[in-house]
Order: structure tokens, then sequence, then C-alpha cells
């Protein structure tokens, strides 16, 4: 062969590569309604078009064209939801790791757990978490996996450790001073928790997330003290902000609430002793408060049973009726609300029951479901991509059978989860 026959042989197929790489992934998804969180209604007989895993269509059955390749996956008889959104997952943490047993957990069993947590969490359909806190920056690491497509789990943003001061509720007091122990966050003045923001971007994280206040599963603080100076807070948040990074605070006590506030941090995480003043602040500053309301029950059914230390019981008992209280003046009140649960406290993969313990406390089924879709997807940042059926976002979606508005609770066992266009769960 001479060579200009060489090089057009060459470019001919060159071009059938081409062509076979540009050939678009399309399917197209029916179902018999479709909850519209955007305009805050259901839609009959849908149909969403989705190329190359995000949504170019959306219209109805019959008026929506595909291409003659398209895979098309009907779902008749059920009702189709953006995926859901967790803002608040500890996704390499298990709910048996607590008091003195978490000692014996190394960094390989967290990274593990991960993964595992990683695809319960998609099955529940839960297609985007917020990981608010991992040693060792675990939750780079599965976040990377993820998006690789080594395995299977939800879109993540991560915050790597967490930041917090000497003794407080994101340090390590299990042990006696002989050991030595320190958090990986820690820090104790402006310009210490500034080099700490810096280092967990240096390292992959996406957000960053500060404990303000003492927590109930933390050994010898109270939930109600402030950890964090006004200063710290401030440094906080100038410098994530500036690094282009949310900033998340665990915050129980009323004081650490405001202080947060007051710093410009963009979620509020449990805001268990919230008072009435904190609340207008909240609205006045548009902060999102993310208030995990079904975690008192597992926690006060199963703490013992799972090793929590009997002082974190104690303070459960004594907060989380009160944070609830607190949940349902937020809500009455028009606070910014998003869905926060705390998963790795409970068991990963029950994150839709908190649904119910929502609507039980003041919410309506609609403002919960857009609690873990359009707000949570606005408050991570990521309204462009997640959060809604919607035309530029990616096509995650998750089915159910019935009127998810009617009742919620059918949100805790979804039969169909789809993310990106590819059906990942069938249990029709």
């Amino acid at each position: 062969m001479g060579l200009a026959r060489r090089l057009l042989a060459g470019l001919s197929l060159a071009a059938l590569m081409a062509a076979g790489a540009a050939q678009a992934d399309t399917v197209l998804v029916t179902a018999d309604h479709l909850v519209d969180v955007l305009a805050g209604k259901v839609v009959d007989r849908p149909a969403v078009l989705i190329v190359d895993g995000r949504i170019t269509v959306v219209g109805a059955q019959g008026t929506v064209t595909a291409p003659a390749d398209a895979r098309t996956v009907a779902l008749p008889g059920l009702t189709l939801l953006p995926g859901l959104i967790d803002m608040h997952t500890h996704m390499t943490s298990q709910p048996t790791w607590n008091g003195y047993e978490s000692l014996g957990v190394t960094t390989a069993d967290k990274a593990i757990a991960g993964v595992a947590n990683a695809k319960v969490t998609l099955m529940a359909g839960f297609t985007a978490v917020r990981n608010v806190g991992a040693d060792a920056f675990t939750d780079v690491a599965l976040r990377n996996a993820i998006d690789s497509g080594l395995v299977p789990g939800p879109r993540m943003k991560v915050s790597g450790p967490l930041l917090g001061a000497t003794g407080g509720h994101c340090d390590e007091n299990l042990l006696p001073a002989d050991y030595g122990r320190v958090g990986e966050g820690v820090a104790d003045s402006p310009w210490g928790m500034v080099q700490k923001v810096r280092w967990v971007k240096k390292f992959g994280a996406d957000l960053v997330k500060v404990c303000a206040t003492g927590g109930v599963l933390s050994k010898g603080d109270s939930p109600g003290a402030q950890q964090l100076s006004q200063e710290e807070l401030d440094a906080i948040a100038k410098e994530a902000h500036a690094l282009g990074m949310k900033v998340a605070a665990h915050a129980h006590g009323t004081d650490g609430i405001k202080a947060a506030i007051r710093a410009g941090i963009d979620t509020i995480e449990h805001a268990s002793l919230i008072d009435d003043e904190g609340i207008e602040m909240a609205k006045k500053r548009g902060t999102w408060l993310g208030m995990d309301i079904y975690n008192d029950d597992y926690i006060l059914a199963e703490g013992a049973k799972v090793g929590m230390l009997p002082e974190s019981l104690e303070k459960e008992r004594k907060i989380g009726r009160v944070q609830r209280e607190n949940f349902a003046k937020a809500v009455k009140a028009g606070a910014k609300m998003i869905y926060s649960t705390d998963a790795g406290v409970y068991p990963h993969g029950d994150n839709g029951k908190q649904f119910a313990k929502m609507v039980q406390w003041g919410m309506t089924p609609l403002e919960a479901i857009r609690a873990a879709t359009r707000n949570a997807a606005e408050a991570m940042g990521t309204a462009q991509d997640i959060g809604a059926v919607a035309v530029g976002r990616y096509g995650d979606l998750v089915a159910v059978k019935g009127d998810p508005l009617a009742d919620v609770t059918l949100l805790e066992h979804i039969p169909v989860v789809i993310k990106g266009g590819e059906v990942v769960k069938d249990q029709r």
C-alpha cells in the first residue's frame, strides 16, 4: 500500500473512531407522575430525556422525541422525584464505633466501611451527600473512587478532618495525656484556624467543617458550651470563602450558633438550642439550618447497645426533645432548612427515615422533600447540577409507587434509583 493510501486509511479509521466516541448515550425516562420541586407541583405523564448523564428535555409524554438508538426506562405506576441529598453524613463511620470501642478502629477500617456505606446510601435513593468530618481524608479518597467509577456511591462533597479547639468536640478526648493524642484539625487561634482551613483544602476537601460548640457523643464536654471564639469563627469563614469553600458548623449551643451565624458560616448543623433571636438571625443572613431530628430515636433506643458512653445518652435525653421543638419553631418562622441526618451515628441507608419526623414536627411533605432536593443543592452550591429534574442538571432520579406528597414514608424504601441516566437499582 502506498503512502497516500495508508494515510487515507488511517484518517478513515480515525474518523470512524471519533464518530463512535462522539455518539451520545441517550436515555428516555417515563413515569406516571413527577414531583416538580421547583414549581411545587405534581406533573402527570412526564418524560425526561438524559444525554451523556445530563437532562436535556423535560416534558409530557408524546411531546419529547428521543433518537432511535435511545434506551427507554419506562416506570408505569411510579412517581419520579429528583435524587435525594443528605447534607450531613459520616460515610466512613459506623454506628457501632462509639466510646472506647472506637479506639480500635483503624484508618483502613474507615476507608473500607466507606465503600460499603456509599453503595447502601445510593441504594436508599440519596444520589448526593455532603460528608462533614472524616479522619485522614478518607472521605476525599472515597469521593475520588466514586467519581472515577471504581466504586458505586452518591456524588460527594467532603470536608476531610473536623476543625476545632483543644479538648473540644473535634479533639481526641478518650485517652489520658500520656498517649498524646490530638485531633487532626485542632487549633487554638484565628491564625491557627486559617492554617487548618488551608490544610484541608490542600489535601482535597471541598468544604470546611468546624465544631463551634460541644457535642453529644464526645467525652467530657457540654453540647451547649461555645468552643471557638468569634474571632476564630470569623477567620475560618473568611479564609474558606476566599478559597471558594462553604463552611458547616457543628453547633448545639445557643451562643455558638449565633457566633457562627455572625461569622457568615453557611450551614448550622444540629442547631439544637437555637432561640428565637438565633432563628431571626439565620433568616436575616440567609443561613441554612440542618437539624438531625431523627437521630434522637436511634440514640435513645440503640445507643447503649452500640457502646455509646453513658454521659452521651444523658446528654441526648436532655437535648433531643428540645431540638425537635426548636425545629418546629424554625419551620414556623420561615427559616431556610436543609436535610441533614448525621448518618453514621445511625445505620447508613436509613437516611429516609427523617422525612416523617420533619413532617411530624411541622413541615409539609413538599417542604421536607425540598429540604432534601432544591434547598440542599442551593446550600451546597451545586444547584446547577443536582436538586431538581430540570434541563442541564444530572439525570439523578428516584421513583416510588404512590404519592410521596400524601405519604412521605414512601421515601424510606425507594424501589428505583437512577444516577446520571444509569439505572443503579430497580426493585419494582
